[in-house]
């Protein structure tokens, strides 16, 4: 099994944590808050502190990563479906990282996920990496968490 590293393991992100780790896989979730580690841990998830707003914290956790879930469909900051994705998509090529899985159904603005996606795939396409975009609306937990596990077996399967 693969280790995958989620970035913005929040309640969403547990859940998928849960459900990836109950299927073997060795899961790694970041918050910017050191009080919610517990309750990734309590998902059977590593806990790392990380700001995806800063990626010079992030980056440490790409360490014996297969693949990185970018979980920001809630999160109504442009630069995180922008400069800072850009910017990992660009770097995690020089890393074990095999692929991407982001979430692009979500309350964010749907220009910011349309940016998003179109990033993630020309990533694809120029780093011939495996992207997968997710567009389940993640209020409906149950077709959203399988759409993410399809999507993270996809780039895993390359």
């Amino acid at each position: 099994m693969a280790r995958v590293l989620i970035v913005g393991c929040g309640c969403r992100g547990r859940g998928l944590a849960s459900s990836l780790a109950a299927d073997g896989h060795v899961v790694r979730g970041t918050t910017r808050d050191p009080g919610a580690a517990p309750g990734i841990e309590a998902a059977g998830a590593e806990a790392a502190v990380a700001d995806p707003d800063r990626l010079s914290t992030l980056l440490p956790c790409l360490e014996g990563v297969s693949a990185v879930c970018w979980l920001m469909g809630t999160a109504p900051s442009a630069p995180l479906h922008g400069p800072r994705l850009q910017s990992l998509l660009g770097k995690i090529v020089d890393t074990p990282v095999r692929g991407l899985v982001y979430e692009a159904g979500g309350p964010a603005c749907d220009d910011l996920l349309r940016r998003g996606a179109a990033l993630v795939g020309a990533a694809g396409e120029t780093y011939r990496m495996p992207v997968r975009v997710v567009e389940e609306d993640p209020a409906e937990r149950s077709a959203w968490l399988a759409a993410m596990r399809q999507a993270v077996a996809g780039v895993l399967a390359g």
